[in-house]
């Protein structure tokens, strides 16, 4: 059912009551992929708050047609185990384009896919959660650097020059599509890089899926179902 907001989850031992703002459904079992909406959705039911959902936009600029033919393939950087990002890499596609990125930016809103959309409330619920203060004082130079970047084209360049030192500022014609991704984060303060599923009840919830998510996904299907299996009622 697309464009369907779930607006109420009420849970018993035997059944999910899912609301909506058209109707309300009845099913025996109920998995919840929310993404950005993960935890708002694992507060209807009564999960722990933890984790809670940070939004980190990502951000691309494309490479020119006539400088694409300077990657032939995928440069990625090595991951820095320090953080759940990847980094800066160039990806050529099918198509034969070449995007630069994504960087990873604090996004103002959960949908925030541009640095015009806030929202006050996500705001308000961020900077209040006990982990913020902890956040900003272990990630704070790492957040300024993503910031910088995403704001002033030169910074964006030089992180990208890392792995491909021809590359310049012309070679970066367009800033592209961003994404928004679902960070996970706990109360003290640290990013979540690995899965993370509760289950309340009938009701099993992911509330961390990181990258592998879409390449994985039959795996992981997998993996919720052996580890977290499915009640049957007689």
């Amino acid at each position: 059912m697309l464009n369907s907001e779930v607006t109420a989850i009420k849970v018993s031992d035997q059944v999910c009551l899912v609301s909506t703002k058209e109707s309300t459904y009845r099913f025996d079992q109920l998995i919840v992929c929310a993404g950005l909406q993960s935890d708002v959705i694992a507060r209807m039911v009564g999960a722990d708050p933890s984790p809670k959902i940070l939004p980190f936009r990502g951000e691309y600029w494309m490479m020119s047609k006539s400088s694409a033919s300077m990657v032939n393939g995928m440069i990625y950087p090595v991951p820095d185990p320090r953080f759940p990002f990847l980094g800066v890499h160039f990806t050529r596609g099918v198509d034969d384009e070449v995007h630069v990125g994504p960087n990873a930016v604090p996004a103002l809103a959960r949908e925030g896919y541009d640095w015009k959309t806030f929202s006050f409330k996500d705001t308000m619920e961020s900077l209040r959660w006990p982990g913020a203060s902890s956040l900003v004082k272990k990630y704070w130079k790492m957040g300024a650097t993503e910031i910088g970047a995403s704001l002033i084209k030169p910074l964006y360049l030089k992180q990208s020059k890392a792995y491909l030192p021809e590359l310049k500022s012309t070679d970066l014609v367009a800033k592209s599509q961003t994404g928004v991704r679902a960070q996970a984060w706990s109360k003290d303060g640290s990013l979540l890089d690995d899965f993370a599923v509760d289950q309340v009840g009938p009701v099993t919830l992911l509330r961390n899926a990181p990258s592998p998510a879409a390449t994985s996904a039959m795996a992981i299907a997998e993996y919720v179902l052996k580890n977290y299996p499915l009640k049957r009622h007689s």
